[in-house]
């Protein structure tokens, strides 16, 4: 696979650290990539945070994803963003040693809309702040909610999630119903989700799904009131438990996928079912492309064949998915025919694709690998015996890689066999299943014997009445003769 990898760490990811080497990857005929109709299933700060990893993953498209930026950039309420665009900009011709076009010829921010946008936005912080602390003095409390949760959406929309997240959490104070509970929640995960914060997701899900929970029995329970109840009663909002649980369980599946498990991941990636549900975080978090291609490397990394299958081949909310990533259902297709050198190269051919994801981005090297141990291993499965230059032409690798790939697999325990590095052929451990019976039957008998043994000789000294017993006023001591003999 044609992917560089530098030594240090240069991922823009505002109000969220996270160490990891920086990645170069090619985009040319072998790694096609299509910047604009990729970049078109985003809006608002997710396409241009994406925009900005581009820059610093493909410098050979640095410059395009330079300008599409910029235009990002005029339609958002944060200025600063443009500063971490220049210095994404000039990281990438450092790291790849190429040297770009000069970042004021290609695109600069107008001053103008700079200005405005910044007066725009001390004006409503102003007007927002004043707001809450007269709600405050009145003791208003749903008014106060409403004015944390607008400073909320304010600061988050300038990037400052620290202090988005904190008026968030001030709201929860000021809920009234377990539907403003659950709103708070949502805007904290899509908060999250943003920041790129995996690890506090599953956090916010449970309190979510509590309030959800809580939320429905009490519309139902005002629905199923008595006679004299009030119109009010009978029309409050109930929320829809197919459209919050899908983005409840894409959240979760996020958070495992962001910490490696991804096992659980694909889980309830499959949970999510219909992307409808997942309604505005369509675009404004994921494009459906993203969901698809999450879900099938994670599954073709730790799920067995059967399960995929009949949850991803066979499955007709996952084969809408499919329509998103044509390429997906040949790759599942290649997997499940054993055609794994195809599998391996399509995963090269569109590893551009997955290196530009923010999220999938510093997974895509490990999920590769577990997909190719995965690959080898079930290859084998059938042979007691077989040579080295047939799994070569399998999966278009020399000798040398190969044997490289199965002295590992065996180090690791996944395959159980031997390597003749001489003959280049690799074999099954040969398993003497009657010696292993006959080995069990005597370890049954010696200890059956042994237990017989200690049995007969408690008898025999209860019988001989040289059981001694403990005092009656005292709880300790005076244990049983038999018990400080040693017999075997």
């Amino acid at each position: 696979m044609d992917i560089d990898i530098a030594d240090e760490s240069h991922q823009p990811q505002t109000g969220f650290s996270s160490t990891r080497k920086a990645i170069i990857a090619p985009v040319d005929d072998a790694h096609p990539f299509d910047l604009e109709g990729y970049i078109s299933n985003y809006t608002g700060r997710t396409a241009i945070e994406r925009l900005i990893h581009i820059v610093l993953t493909c410098p050979s498209i640095a410059p395009e994803a330079y300008q599409l930026a910029v235009q990002h950039i005029h339609q958002s309420r944060d200025p600063t963003l443009y500063q971490t665009l220049l210095t994404a900009y000039e990281q990438s011709s450092v790291n790849s040693g190429v040297s770009f076009p000069s970042p004021y010829d290609l695109a600069q921010l107008d001053m103008k809309w700079t200005d405005e946008t910044t007066a725009r936005n001390q004006a409503d912080r102003t007007k927002l702040e004043v707001e809450l602390k007269s709600y405050t003095n009145n003791m208003i409390k749903e008014s106060i909610r409403m004015a944390h949760r607008d400073l909320g959406d304010f600061y988050r929309q300038l990037g400052d999630y620290a202090s988005s997240l904190k008026h968030y959490t001030k709201s929860r104070e000021f809920c009234t119903t377990s539907q403003h509970v659950l709103d708070m929640c949502l805007s904290i995960l899509e908060l999250l989700i943003e920041q790129r914060n995996y690890s506090h997701l599953t956090t916010y899900v449970f309190k979510a799904d509590a309030a959800l929970d809580a939320a429905r029995a009490t519309s139902a329970a005002n629905n199923n009131g008595p006679a004299g109840a009030t119109g009010t009663q009978q029309k409050k909002k109930v929320p829809d438990r197919e459209d919050v649980q899908a983005k409840l369980d894409f959240a979760t599946a996020l958070s495992h996928l962001g910490q490696g498990n991804y096992e659980k991941a694909a889980h309830f990636l499959l949970k999510v079912g219909d992307l409808k549900n997942l309604g505005d975080w369509i675009s404004k978090l994921v494009a459906p492309g993203d969901i698809t291609i999450y879900n099938t490397l994670c599954a073709l990394a730790t799920f067995p064949r059967a399960s995929i299958k009949t949850k991803l081949l066979e499955s007709s909310t996952f084969s809408l998915y499919m329509e998103q990533e044509p390429y997906i259902r040949e790759l599942i297709q290649a997997y499940l025919n054993s055609n794994f050198k195809t599998v391996l190269e399509l995963l090269s051919k569109y590893s551009t694709r997955h290196y530009v994801d923010i999220h999938l981005a510093s997974h895509v090297h490990d999920l590769t690998n577990l997909i190719r141990n995965w690959a080898v291993v079930l290859y084998f499965q059938p042979f007691a015996t077989i040579r080295l230059d047939r799994m070569s032409a399998a999966f278009g690798w020399t000798l040398e890689e190969v044997e490289q790939h199965v002295v590992g697999l065996i180090q690791s325990g996944d395959i159980q066999g031997r390597v003749d590095s001489q003959n280049k052929i690799l074999q099954a451990k040969k398993t003497d299943y009657r010696a292993e019976l006959f080995a069990r039957a005597i370890k049954a008998g010696t200890d059956i014997q042994a237990t017989n043994r200690k049995l007969l000789l408690r008898m025999r000294l209860q019988q001989a009445e040289l059981i001694i017993k403990p005092p009656k006023s005292s709880n300790q001591g005076g244990n049983s003769l038999s018990e400080f003999l040693n017999v075997d």
